[in-house]
């Protein structure tokens, strides 16, 4: 005998997502999340989210803090999200996050959040030092997810374990207070091609603003002269661009610019390799540099226009957080009365 499936949840079709204000935005950010954030704004109610909660678990300089959030939002709307059909806000504006991370927190297990391998990552040898908040951090994911009912969640394979925790809170949250579909479990919106983006150095290592070295990114705000001097460094191989997709194998560092040509072109893998296959990199590096300028050109000189007037990006995080608590906001006070917390 098995247990019976949780009823199907009726609300409305939602996503939420989000990204952290630390450092800037590279070409893995957009290929794998921002071009995704854009598509699916023609099919649900999309909720984006720059988290701030988030990034203060790793210190930034809370100097910086305001600005790196408004390169986030601009780059969110350069790129394509609409701030008029989506909301675009930031995560601190909404006090709700936290509010229902405590409720959350005395839902979810000890034993769940030691199992999560990003903290294990994140935190090395050194788990003792961490602060409860980056231990906590995936607790918060599952706050700002939850706060708006979502339903649909872009992921990408490092955070799958991260959205089956909130799937998890939220269906014991459910079964403690007897409210079988109070919060939907979220679904993974796998993300496509492109989706991971390595590193120019080491096809070993994803792409990463936390790495040290500058060359082994592109950066969204790149100029034509420095993705092509970064792309033509990047690690290869003596032997040609293959001519299938079989020829990748154990060419990791080949088979991620050849990933990159395809995503940014739009274009497969297969149709990739039959146009360069055989080729050297002298051929196929210039190339990739020009399509790379040519995509992420433009959306730099949004990104550099829109955070050159500070008044107007916040008139529309402004807004979007006034939407945002529209829908926390009742939701929340919803959970209260769930859990019993007396409101006058």
């Amino acid at each position: 005998m098995t247990d019976a499936a949780p009823p199907a949840y009726q609300g409305p079709q939602r996503v939420f997502s989000g990204m952290q204000p630390t450092n800037g935005l590279h070409l893995g950010n957009y290929l794998g999340a921002l071009q995704k954030f854009v598509r699916l704004q023609d099919q649900y109610d999309c909720i984006y989210c720059i988290v701030d909660l988030h990034a203060i678990t790793v210190g930034p300089d809370p100097k910086e803090l305001t600005n790196r959030c408004r390169e986030v939002a601009a780059a969110y709307i350069a790129a394509g999200v609409d701030p008029k059909k989506s909301i675009v806000f930031i995560q601190s504006a909404v006090r709700e996050h936290t509010e229902l991370t405590w409720v959350f927190n005395c839902v979810a297990r000890m034993g769940w959040l030691e199992r999560m391998t990003q903290f294990k990552d994140k935190a090395g040898k050194h788990a003792e030092r961490s602060s409860v908040g980056l231990f906590d951090y995936p607790v918060l994911q599952a706050a700002d997810i939850l706060l708006y009912k979502a339903t649909h969640v872009p992921v990408g394979e490092d955070q799958k374990q991260h959205l089956e925790l909130s799937r998890d809170i939220a269906q014991k949250f459910n079964n403690d207070y007897g409210r079988a579909d109070f919060f939907p479990l979220p679904e993974p919106l796998i993300q496509g091609p492109g989706a991971r983006i390595m590193s120019l150095r080491d096809g070993s290592k994803k792409m990463s603003k936390s790495d040290p070295s500058d060359m082994t990114r592109i950066n969204m705000t790149d100029d034509e002269a420095t993705i092509l001097s970064k792309i033509k460094k990047a690690t290869t191989d003596p032997l040609p661009v293959p001519e299938a997709e079989e020829g990748l194998k154990g060419r990791a560092e080949v088979e991620n610019l050849v990933g990159i040509f395809a995503a940014v072109t739009e274009r497969s893998v297969a149709d990739v390799l039959a146009e360069y296959g055989g080729k050297g990199f002298g051929v196929f590096k210039p190339a990739l540099a020009e399509a790379l300028a040519a995509k992420l050109s433009p959306i730099a000189g949004e990104m550099r226009r829109l955070t050159g007037d500070p008044g107007a990006l916040d008139a529309i995080l402004k807004d979007g957080a006034e939407r945002a608590r529209a829908i926390a906001g009742p939701i929340m006070a919803e959970v209260r009365d769930v859990v019993g917390f007396w409101r006058a």
